[in-house]
């Protein structure tokens, strides 16, 4: 990303409270701990285990897609089925693939804290949990990829989603125009975290 000079590098979010899902999620944590359900090393090796993911296998997922039209519409219809077709784990929580076409752009925000898709594209950016982001793409998504360098033609609808801790959604990028010899590797590369969450656009090709 180079032009996120707007966006605040979230230095809000150690200093405010926790937010009622926060609140629920530190408390269930510690019932299922109180009752033996997952023990304290269990957990800190889930967390460790998300902590180390990238966004490599969410765009291992798109390239495949863009070469593979049966795999793309099991994408479309059942992201984590079709991760554990190519031996990813997409975790438990249900996750929804929106497509960008030449006429719908899609982008992903949590109104209400950082509800993201870790297992595929590793943590969330401090822009993606910041105030700003979170308020203003809902208000004014257009103004904002804007910022990000993504100019958005008139013509086209753009589609704002609000991940949930029940479902969370990944972007299916357009892919780059002269693309069509390239390896699923090389297409790969052509996918950046940031275009997963529909801020940026897949490429270019260098």
């Amino acid at each position: 990303m180079t032009k996120h000079a707007n966006h605040p590098n979230q230095p809000d979010i150690e200093d405010t409270p926790f937010t009622h899902f926060q609140v629920m999620t530190e408390a269930l944590v510690e019932l299922l701990m109180d009752k033996e359900v997952v023990s304290a090393d269990e957990f800190r090796s889930q967390l460790e285990k998300m902590d180390g993911k990238s966004p490599a296998d969410g765009a291992k997922m798109v390239a495949r897609a863009w070469t593979d039209p049966e795999f793309r519409m099991r994408m479309l219809t059942d992201v984590n089925s079709a991760a554990q077709q190519l031996g990813l784990d997409a975790g438990h929580i249900p996750i929804r693939a929106v497509e960008n076409t030449s006429e719908i752009h899609n982008v992903i925000v949590c109104t209400l804290c950082s509800c993201y898709p870790r297992m595929l594209i590793g943590l969330p950016p401090d822009w993606y949990k910041s105030r700003a982001y979170r308020a203003r793409t809902v208000r004014e998504p257009r103004v904002v990829l804007a910022e990000f360098g993504t100019v958005i033609p008139d013509g086209v609808e753009v589609r704002v989603h609000d991940s949930t801790a029940d479902l969370r959604y990944i972007v299916l990028p357009m892919r780059p125009p002269g693309s069509e010899g390239l390896s699923e590797e090389a297409l790969a590369k052509l996918v950046t975290r940031d275009s997963l969450i529909g801020v940026s656009l897949a490429g270019p090709l260098a």
